[in-house]
C-alpha cells in the first residue's frame, strides 16, 4: 500500500513538474527523467517523431555524454522501437534478447533486457514514444509500472501541447520581429548580401539550427554561390561556388520543392558544400521562389548528433525563403533601374555630342575652309587645310565614341535582326565594311542573355572603329561545342595583347560581361595582323 501511495505521489509531482515547465526542450527532458523515476528504470529515452513518422529527436537519461558519443547516431526506429511506432500502444517485454522483433544493439551500447514503452499523444497524433529499460531491483517491469507509464504519457501529452503553444507564441513574436527587421532593410535599400545574411541568421535562430546558408545561381544558372552563411563552418562556406548539376540546391531549384533530410552528409549529391563538410546531419533546403523562376535556396542544418527538423521548422524556413526571394528580386530591380539610368545618361551624352559638339566642330571646319579659299598665303592655306583634316579626324573619332555610348536596345527585334542593324549602323558611321554571319537559332537560344550579347558586340565594334584603322570587319554568331560563339574580326593594325591598347577599357568591360553570363572572352591580336574578339557563352 505504501508503494502505491509513493507511486501516486510521484505521478502527482510529475504532473505538477511538467505543468510548470514551459520550454518544449525542457518538457521533453523532464518527461524522460520522470518516466524513469516513476518506474524505477535505469535507462530512459524519448524519441520525437517527424512528419514522416521517423525519429527526428532522441533524448536520454541514465547514459553519460561519453557513452552517447561512443554509441554514435541515434536509433532509426527499427526492431522493438519500430514495433512501438507501428502498434501505438504500451509495450512491455521481460527479456529483449528473447523477443523475435529485437535487432540487437549497436557497438558500445549498454546491455538491456527488460523493456517498457508507451506513445505520447498530442493533438490526436503520436508526438513521440517513451522507452524505458532495465528495471532497478527486479528482472522485469510490472503491470503497475505499465499503468503508471500510461498515466505519465497522458500527462506528458498535455504538457507537450502546452509547451508547444507557448513556444509557438514566443516563436511567432520573434518571427514578427525578424520579418519587421528584414522588411526595414529591404525597403531601406540595404545591400542585398547584408539582407541575405540577416535572413540566414534569423532563420537559424528561430529554427534552432547549427548552420544556415543561402545559395544563389550565377547568370548562366550552371553554378551557385553561397552568398550568406551563418553558424557552424560559416567562414569556410561563404563565397563557395559549386555546380547546380549534381547538388541538392540545384535539384530543389529545378523541382521547386523543399527537401527535408535526415543525414545530409550521407546524401549522394556530393557537389553540395554542406555534404562535403561531413559532420552535418539533419537539414532542410527550400527554394527561393521568385515571380518567374527559382532564385536560389535557403538551407538550415544541424550537426550530425543534432535534432531532426519537423513540419513547423519547414514552415518557418519557407517563410524566410520567401523574404530572401523578395530581397533578391528587389536587388535585381534596383540593378535594372541603375542600368536604365546609365543607358539614359549615355544616350543623352551621345545626343549632346552629336547635336552640339560635332555640329559646332563641323561649323568651325566650314569656316576654316572658307577662310582658306580667301587666303593669298600658300603656307597659311596649307596650315588651315591641315587643321580642317584634324577636325575631320576628331569628328570621326567622336562619331565612333557615340556609337560605343549608344545602348544596345533590342526593342521588338530578335537578336539576329538587332546584330544586323548594329553592323549596318557601325558601317555607316565608321566607313568600315562589315560582314555579318549570324545563326538565328543560336541567337534565339540565348533568350534573356540577348541584350548582353548585343552590348558585347557593340563594345567590340566600337573598339574596331576607335583603334583598329581597319578596312573590313566580320561579325559572326555560331554554335560550337554546345556554346554560342560571338566573334568580331578586323583586318586593322592589331596590337600586342600582353601590353594592351591605349583606351582599351571596353575590352575589360567585355570580359566582365562575358563572365557574368558564365562564359569567357578572349582577344587574339598581333601588331600588323588585325584583331579577333571571341566570346563563348554556354547554351
Amino acid at each position: 500500500m505504501g508503494g502505491a501511495t509513493s507511486r501516486e505521489r510521484k505521478l502527482i509531482d510529475a504532473g505538477l513538474a511538467l505543468a510548470s515547465e514551459l520550454s518544449l526542450e525542457g518538457v521533453l527532458q523532464r518527461i524522460v527523467e520522470l518516466a524513469a523515476d516513476v518506474t524505477d528504470a535505469r535507462y530512459g529515452a524519448l524519441g520525437v517523431l517527424g512528419p514522416d513518422g521517423r525519429i527526428v529527436h532522441f533524448l536520454t537519461t541514465g547514459i553519460t555524454e561519453e557513452e552517447r558519443a561512443r554509441i554514435g547516431t541515434p536509433p532509426e526506429g527499427r526492431g522493438i522501437l519500430g514495433a512501438l511506432l507501428r502498434e501505438r500502444r504500451v509495450l512491455r517485454i521481460d527479456d529483449l534478447s528473447k523477443d523475435p522483433r529485437a535487432v540487437g544493439f549497436p557497438p558500445n551500447h549498454p546491455v538491456m533486457r527488460s523493456f517498457l514503452g508507451a506513445p505520447v499523444m498530442a493533438k490526436g497524433r503520436v508526438f513521440g514514444n517513451i522507452y524505458l529499460t532495465e528495471k532497478r531491483g527486479a528482472p522485469a517491469f510490472t503491470e503497475e509500472d505499465e499503468r503508471a507509464l500510461e498515466v505519465l504519457a497522458t500527462q506528458a501529452g498535455v504538457a507537450v501541447e502546452n509547451a508547444r503553444l507557448y513556444e509557438e507564441a514566443r516563436r511567432r513574436a520573434r518571427w514578427l520581429e525578424a520579418v519587421r527587421e528584414i522588411a526595414t532593410e529591404v525597403l531601406a535599400g540595404t545591400d542585398a548580401d547584408r539582407v541575405l545574411a540577416t535572413i540566414a541568421a534569423r532563420a537559424r535562430e528561430l529554427v534552432g539550427a547549427d548552420l544556415a546558408t543561402i545559395a544563389v545561381p550565377d547568370a548562366s544558372g550552371r553554378e551557385l554561390e553561397i552568398r550568406a552563411a551563418v553558424g557552424a563552418h560559416a567562414e569556410e562556406l561563404l563565397g563557395q561556388r559549386f555546380p547546380a548539376e549534381g547538388s541538392i540546391s540545384g535539384e530543389v531549384m529545378r523541382s521547386g520543392r523543399p527537401e527535408v533530410l535526415r543525414d545530409i552528409a550521407a546524401d549522394p549529391r556530393s557537389y553540395q558544400p554542406i555534404v562535403k563538410l561531413g559532420d552535418m546531419g539533419p537539414a532542410i533546403l527550400v527554394p527561393l521562389v521568385g515571380r518567374e523562376r527559382a532564385l536560389g535556396t535557403l538551407a538550415v542544418a544541424n550537426l550530425r548528433d543534432g535534432r531532426g527538423f519537423g513540419e513547423d521548422d519547414l514552415g518557418l524556413v519557407r517563410t524566410f525563403a520567401a523574404h530572401a526571394a523578395l530581397a533578391l528580386e528587389h536587388e535585381q530591380a534596383q540593378r535594372e533601374r541603375q542600368r536604365l539610368l546609365l543607358l539614359e545618361d549615355r544616350e543623352r551624352i551621345a545626343k549632346e555630342l552629336h547635336d552640339g559638339v560635332i555640329q559646332a566642330l563641323f561649323a568651325v571646319g566650314m569656316g576654316l575652309e572658307a577662310t582658306s579659299a580667301l587666303s593669298q598665303d600658300p603656307e597659311l592655306s596649307r596650315r588651315i587645310e591641315a587643321a580642317v583634316e584634324e577636325l575631320d579626324r576628331v569628328i570621326r573619332d567622336l562619331r565612333n565614341y557615340i556609337f560605343g555610348l549608344r545602348p544596345g536596345i533590342l526593342a521588338d527585334r530578335q537578336l539576329d535582326q538587332a546584330l544586323h542593324a548594329l553592323a549596318e549602323e557601325f558601317q555607316e558611321r565608321s566607313g568600315v565594311l562589315t560582314v555579318v554571319d549570324v545563326d538565328p537559332e543560336v541567337a534565339a537560344e540565348l533568350g534573356s542573355r540577348a541584350s548582353d550579347v548585343l552590348q558585347m558586340a557593340r563594345e567590340a565594334l566600337s573598339n574596331v572603329g576607335r583603334h583598329a584603322e581597319a578596312a573590313t570587319c566580320r561579325l559572326s554568331l555560331r554554335r560550337r561545342d554546345g556554346c554560342a560563339v560571338l566573334e568580331i574580326d578586323d583586318d586593322g593594325k592589331g596590337f600586342d595583347p600582353s601590353v594592351g591598347r591605349p583606351g582599351g577599357q571596353g575590352l575589360g568591360n567585355l570580359r566582365d560581361r562575358a563572365r557574368s553570363l558564365g562564359g569567357e572572352a578572349r582577344i587574339e591580336s598581333a601588331p600588323g595582323d588585325g584583331t579577333t574578339v571571341r566570346v563563348t557563352i554556354p547554351l
